[in-house]
């Protein structure tokens, strides 16, 4: 189940977005679209989860800002596109579990095996949100902005046809 919740327009430094808000039972989600995507195939997509860090105190210590304003950068030159953020903190653990993977992430080891050691699962995300946000929005098919295979493979089994995959990297 997911529900529209609202719809407005947003105006970014990376160009005008329309935000629509779902409600899924138990948490918010959001599609940012640009561009009109109608029937549209192949749409640049970005599936992204929130993150504290980065998101609203700067963090350098992750990416996940960048990859963010990445793909609206990448987006916004394409002309069209979709990103679906997800309030899914720490991959899907929380940022209880993020505190107290730190330690060992700056000890040398990964995100996934720093959540591990602090005993939390290495990527606790669920993407079925975002796959039925997908549905809901009517897109033909898509290319995904992310090397994660676990977005694809959620996004296929619920009948997203993802045509490819590309990193968050600018051609510049």
């Amino acid at each position: 189940m997911i529900i529209k919740l609202a719809e407005t327009e947003l105006k970014t430094k990376f160009g005008e977005y329309r935000e629509i808000l779902f409600y899924d039972g138990q948490q918010e989600s959001h599609a940012l679209i640009m561009g009109d995507i109608d029937g549209e195939e192949d749409v640049l997509c970005r599936i992204h989860s929130s993150c504290i860090f980065a998101h609203h105190f700067n963090s350098i210590e992750c990416d996940c800002r960048e990859q963010m304003e990445i793909s609206q950068q990448l987006i916004q030159k394409e002309g069209k596109g979709i990103i679906v953020w997800l309030e899914q903190e720490g991959k899907g653990n929380g940022h209880l579990a993020l505190l107290k993977s730190i330690p060992h992430k700056r000890a040398g080891l990964s995100q996934a095996e720093a959540y591990k050691i602090a005993g939390y699962k290495e990527d606790a995300r669920d993407f079925t949100p975002a796959a039925k946000i997908l549905n809901e929005i009517g897109v033909t098919s898509i290319r995904m902005l992310t090397n994660n295979p676990k977005k694809v493979d959620t996004l296929t089994k619920h009948g997203i046809v993802v045509t490819g995959t590309q990193p968050t990297i600018l051609d510049v």
